[in-house]
């Protein structure tokens, strides 16, 4: 008896030597001093080719099953559309992606290396064992006093992994020079309960360099899910410049018909530059604040403080029909304690509480983003109609077959709800982890290339396009009429 209590007492201490060892990410930021950070010109939609197509793909979180599904929703769009001069489909129209967790990888690799970069994919990540470097024995005492002590896993695990195979040292200023796609990676500030956007406007707040960030580790912070991760930490450098919010952005901060959401980011931008209320900031999956990276989006239609932002002027001229497209990746899941008086208990409640936050996220973010382009389609029917003769034929080249009321918008979620049931059955049996056996990866691929094939939204922009439709498309498409109902200018 004595030696059981002592080799209790052994271990108990040990557990609480090991919890006090949770991975401490050192800050992934460095300071700038000389100025603002430029705005990166390539991923600015005002530089983007002028086309009468306008394709957004916003890519859910779920693992390694949403960057799959992700990347066979990129190979439904490129096979509408291919010739033998054109081997990319749909690909070049698509000009913006947002990523979430998961679905950052797939968001983050597309928009660095465009349409070109979508063969390998599969063989280059997808099938490839993500987790490595990580501690990932959720039974191991180690990994589980270090989760419940703040996360298993620090900075240099995953990251490091996608630095090694998709990245390459990658960042955001190389995507500035590489890509003419705007791409928008999101993650969750945990201490002001918002999301964390990757942009400029963001890092002049903390008084830090963009550029020189890798994009890996912006992936690796939007995907770092609690208790498996600790926070990945930035240090915000007001002692390094002076930070003036700009007129922008005070200008959503005190509309009294700015949303909640812009109201909320402005604020945590001006506490970023305050050295008396933030030093450091803590990120965690961007699937806990905004499962599909919409904020984003409302916050470029702030900044562009014009009708038709962020497109450019001869793109809202030119443009006749969007297409946006939500991959969706959640899976459903029947608890057993659901069906029992105890329970959950320890980790089984914590991922609970974690998972009920972020499928709560992932249904008022697909509203919210729809709200958000009804009013930008509104604004843009308003301006085009607004022009006169001689600049709508400056901008356009002719006035030939010009309705400024023709601008049709679509936007859908392709999800596992759309699937057969015996297909929805077996993808609701991959977990959210970032190693996948083979076959659960290319089953996730089929489904997001059969959902978007299937999707109704996705099948009304092909016809309205003059595309042919896909094998196995669905009838109808519903797009948003060109009519302000209430408008709200952020």
């Amino acid at each position: 008896m004595p030696l059981r209590f002592n080799t209790l007492k052994t271990i108990s201490f040990a557990l609480l030597v090991l919890a006090g060892c949770a991975a401490v990410n050192a800050p992934i930021n460095v300071p700038k001093t000389d100025g603002l950070n430029a705005p990166i010109v390539r991923i600015d939609a005002a530089s983007l080719p002028q086309d009468d197509l306008f394709i957004g793909l916003a890519f859910s979180g779920g693992g390694m099953r949403a960057s799959a599904f992700a990347h066979g929703m990129i190979e439904a769009l490129q096979d509408i559309g291919k010739t033998p001069e054109n081997p990319y489909g749909l690909l070049p129209h698509v000009r913006l992606v947002t990523g979430v967790s998961g679905g950052s990888v797939t968001a983050a690799h597309f928009g660095l290396n465009g349409p070109k970069g979508v063969a390998g994919y599969r063989e280059r990540y997808l099938v490839t064992n993500a987790e490595k470097y990580m501690a990932n024995k959720a039974y191991n005492p180690v990994t589980l006093a270090r989760g419940l002590s703040g996360g298993a896993n620090g900075r240099k695990t995953f990251g490091r992994y996608l630095d090694e195979t998709l990245f390459h040292g990658a960042s955001f200023g190389d995507l500035a020079q590489r890509s003419d796609i705007l791409t928008w990676i999101n993650a969750a500030d945990v201490a002001s309960e918002t999301s964390f956007l990757f942009s400029p406007e963001t890092f002049d707040a903390l008084c830090s360099d963009l550029a020189s960030l890798p994009v890996s580790e912006a992936v690796a912070a939007s995907a770092a899910f609690p208790l498996v991760f600790s926070p990945i930490v930035l240090k915000a450098h007001s002692e390094r410049c002076t930070y003036q919010e700009p007129d922008w952005l005070t200008a959503a901060r005190y509309n009294p018909e700015s949303t909640a959401t812009m109201k909320a980011h402005g604020k945590v931008l001006e506490n970023y530059a305050d050295a008396e209320k933030v030093k450091y900031v803590k990120l965690l999956d961007g699937g806990i604040t905004d499962n599909f990276g919409t904020v984003a989006l409302a916050v470029a239609r702030a900044k562009s403080q014009n009708q038709y932002g962020p497109l450019s002027e001869e793109q809202a001229v030119r443009v006749r029909n969007f297409l946006f497209l939500v991959a969706n990746a959640g899976v459903e899941k029947d608890p057993a304690w659901a069906n029992r008086q105890r329970g959950p208990g320890g980790v089984g409640l914590g991922r609970a509480i974690v998972q009920s936050a972020m499928n709560s996220a992932t249904r008022t973010a697909y509203d919210a983003m729809r709200l958000t382009l009804e009013d930008w389609h509104a604004d843009v029917v308003d301006y085009r109609c607004g022009l006169p003769a001689a600049r709508v034929k400056a901008l356009r080249g002719s006035l030939a077959g010009w309705d400024c009321r023709d601008v049709k918008m679509f936007v859908g979620v392709a999800s596992f709800e759309e699937l057969p049931e015996e297909m929805q059955a077996e993808l609701n049996t991959i977990p959210t982890r970032l190693k996948l056996k083979v076959d659960q990866v290319d089953l996730a691929i089929e489904a997001g290339r059969m959902a978007t094939r299937m999707n109704p939204e996705f099948n009304g922009l092909i016809h309205a396009a003059g595309f042919a439709a896909p094998v196995g498309a669905a009838q109808g498409g519903t797009q948003i009429k060109p009519v302000r109902i209430t408008p709200v200018r952020n």
